[in-house]
């Protein structure tokens, strides 16, 4: 927990509470004893990622363009961390209208909110997709942004939303271009899951990989920990940071094909691995350069990339066994 915030008591909303990112978010600032209201319609969100915390949050939910919704959950907040999106590049390319909808529409909606109830700050969910496929590596907050999706160009659309706000109605705003984050409680179930828990879970059932093109695209991978620190400095960083956006990853990369080989040495099973086309809007290469969000919140990631594999391996490895257990509970099956 940030120092500024290590006392409790502060009051936040977390939009997409119910989400990866939100739930992990939530979990930090409720064990440091914070006030912590929940926003979510649970459409991709799960309510079981907030086990353990009954009784200890608000709940609200509903939908982001639901604009008296999301007056209701932003009413009261010191701080508002928004998460809350429809994500994933296919979906988008798949559904653009609803993207835009969710994600530009919904952001306005958190953002009109956060002004009229006269929060302290709003700390938005950006992503490393407004870079595009742009050569330059690593990628710096001066390059020009191309996005190559419509999820891409909704989330860009919310950022200059963020700054504007700030501008105009001096609401504090502050953007995180998020570089592909991972970690427990990420959905593999999903059609549009992330690379890292699709791989650990097709690993642990024996199945072959699916990687679409050629296994050389890179990314910078980002362990959660270090995604909710920069959320929490983003809080408390001085008026210098307002308005603005700035990576947060870790400043290195990796390919499919060496992510597939390094989640195979941890979980003692090499994979096979089964190439197909290349995915309509997917970036080639990814890597962050993190030195404004150094220089403006004081962030430094603190999770590697080895150990936050680590880390994530150890807790799908356990939910599965929880997951096996029960079942042969109901099936009154005892294979020992």
């Amino acid at each position: 927990m940030v120092e500024a915030l290590s006392g409790g008591g502060r009051r936040f909303l977390v939009t997409g509470g119910g989400g990866f990112i939100g739930s992990n978010l939530t979990h930090q600032l409720v064990e440091a004893g914070h006030q912590v209201r929940v926003f979510d319609s649970f459409a991709t969100g799960r309510r079981e990622n907030l086990a353990g915390l009954e009784g200890r949050f608000d709940l609200i939910e509903g939908d982001l363009r639901d604009a008296d919704a999301v007056r209701r959950a932003v009413d009261g907040m010191e701080f508002v961390l928004h998460q809350a999106a429809l994500p994933s590049v296919p979906r988008s390319v798949a559904a653009p209208i609803e993207s835009n909808d969710v994600n530009v529409n919904g952001t306005l909606n958190v953002l009109v909110a956060a002004r009229d109830a006269g929060v302290k700050r709003v700390v938005y969910a950006a992503s490393s997709s407004a870079y595009g496929d742009t050569d330059v590596l690593p990628k710096v907050e001066t390059l020009p942004t191309k996005p190559l999706s419509p999820y891409a160009v909704a989330k860009l659309a919310g950022e200059h939303y963020c700054a504007a706000f700030s501008r105009v109605y001096g609401l504090e705003t502050v953007a995180l271009r998020y570089f592909n984050v991972f970690g427990p409680r990420q959905d593999p179930a999903s059609q549009y899951s992330a690379v890292i828990p699709l791989f650990i879970s097709a690993i642990q059932a024996g199945r072959p990989l699916m990687i679409h093109g050629d296994g050389e695209q890179s990314r910078d991978f980002t362990y959660i920990d270090n995604v909710v620190q920069a959320n929490l400095r983003a809080c408390v960083a001085g008026t210098e940071a307002v308005g603005e956006a700035m990576n947060v990853g870790v400043g290195s990369r990796i390919t499919l094909n060496q992510l597939a080989a390094e989640l195979g040495r941890i979980m003692g099973r090499m994979p096979e691995i089964i190439y197909t086309e290349r995915r309509a809007g997917d970036v080639r290469d990814s890597q962050a350069s993190i030195e404004k969000a150094q220089r403006l919140i004081g962030y430094e990631p603190t999770v590697s990339l080895a150990e936050g594999l680590a880390r994530t391996v150890a807790f799908f490895q356990t939910v599965a066994a929880v997951e096996g257990s029960a079942a042969l509970h109901v099936t009154g099956e005892d294979r020992g």
